[in-house]
């Protein structure tokens, strides 16, 4: 959530850099001033009455001491009304605060200046790409096949026990899926990430405070009667480990890592663009989050960026970082650069992480700060990325490593997956 204090003293960029974002609503940040402008005028009113009323409660018992009752009965009439009056005046402040809380959350970040131009994915701009794209046998076939020729996957039994779009991995398909977890985790904390394992599930605070309410609101599965959402990634809970709480600023940044089932709605999700792992509701991801001091934020981003590429090059997957344009950047990210592994069978690249800073964004909602060298509390900001999400990198392994009888496995899994393929 932005600042008031920045709204107003930046306007016109504040303007500016939303269009970036194609925000639709840019008179949204006139509306904010105005009610912080009501919000002003009314906080001014509080106190001038609440002075009088302080000021007259005084001079009542001095007048009564004196003899004077006629005086000091008109101040007793003149500390009620004021009394009455700050009563209407906190009920309409109460409200103006409410509303400029409620047109906040619908300003989306800032993006950084770094964002290119651009609306749609066509407009993202490649960074730089890696890895070799493999060359298959001549009856190579897409994953979704490879994983009934091999049975390690079974959408048709998970569609039974479930639901479509959650899959059953069976016998090592539910190894691979293991060992690549574990491989994820000991990757990040060789790092100096340090490991939890979060609730999958969490309260409205915290689905707020990353910014998932109310943006997401809709791709996420709700439990009304305990008031919980099952978590999109173990970002929310992992972030929300330091809501509320001031860090000290010795300690930044603080590297965290965790493992998660992540569960998503993806309404309106069909077609061929979906089949097999390419989208799914129920899916494993290990992510990284980091915790950064506002003018170390940017050499965090670039450090992780740094570390998901060395991981995916581990795994000798063909890849590409694109740095997002404004249009296609999320809600609350400030600047995200996405990571595309080439699948081979399908012949297209698929996103496999995201790595943001959201700057202030997040903090601000969820009140995460550090204590300055002055012992001033300040905003921190957050950073987060997928470390890596397991759908569409089990696809690619399967599609780009497909032999004639086979599925070669790259060396870095073979001590965590007791083989070196898949037959």
């Amino acid at each position: 959530m932005l600042q008031v204090n920045t709204i107003r003293q930046n306007t016109a960029w504040v303007k500016e850099r939303l269009a970036v974002k194609h925000f639709a609503d840019i008179s949204l940040v006139d509306k904010i001033i105005e009610l912080d402008d009501t919000r002003k005028k009314l906080q001014l009113a509080f106190d001038t009455a609440q002075a009088a009323v302080n000021s007259s409660s005084k001079s009542i018992g001095q007048l009564i001491a004196k003899g004077q009752k006629e005086e000091a009965e008109k101040a007793k009439q003149a500390v009620a009304a004021n009394k009455q009056k700050i009563t209407t005046i906190s009920e309409q402040l109460s409200e103006t605060e409410k509303q400029l809380q409620a047109e906040l959350i619908r300003l989306p970040n800032i993006p950084s200046e770094k964002v290119p131009a651009g609306k749609t994915p066509e407009d993202n701009v490649v960074v730089r790409e890696g890895g070799n794209k493999p060359v298959l046998p001549q009856n190579a076939v897409p994953h979704w096949e490879l994983i009934k020729k091999y049975d390690i996957i079974d959408f048709e039994t998970g569609a039974k026990i479930t639901g479509s779009g959650f899959p059953l991995y069976k016998g090592r398909g539910a190894k691979l899926q293991r060992s690549l977890i574990q491989y994820f985790l000991d990757y990040n904390t060789k790092a100096g990430y340090t490991e939890y394992l979060p609730p999958f599930m969490v309260n409205e605070a915290s689905a707020y405070g990353t910014g998932q309410l109310p943006d997401k609101e809709g791709q996420m599965y709700y439990m009304p009667e305990d008031n919980f959402y099952m978590i999109p990634t173990s970002e929310v809970p992992v972030t929300n480990i330091y809501r509320d709480e001031i860090i000290k600023e010795a300690l930044l940044p603080v590297k965290m890592t965790a493992y998660s089932p992540c569960f998503r709605r993806e309404a309106g999700s069909f077609g061929k663009d979906v089949r097999g792992l390419n989208r799914v509701h129920q899916f494993e991801k290990v992510e990284i989050v980091q915790i950064a001091h506002p003018d170390k934020s940017y050499d965090a981003l670039e450090e992780m960026v740094a570390h998901v590429e060395g991981l995916l090059n581990t795994l000798e997957l063909p890849y590409r970082i694109l740095k997002l344009c404004g249009g296609d950047m999320s809600f609350t990210s400030a600047l995200t650069y996405d990571f595309e592994v080439f699948s081979a069978a399908q012949e297209k690249w698929l996103e496999v992480s995201s790595v943001s800073n959201f700057e202030a964004y997040q903090a601000n909602r969820a009140k995460i700060r550090f204590k300055d060298q002055h012992g001033k509390n300040q905003l921190a900001h957050t950073l987060n990325g997928s470390s890596l999400a397991l759908p569409r990198i089990v696809a690619c392994l399967l599609e780009n490593n497909q032999q004639e009888n086979h599925i070669a496995l790259p060396g870095v899994l073979h001590g965590y997956f007791g083989a070196n393929r898949i037959d």
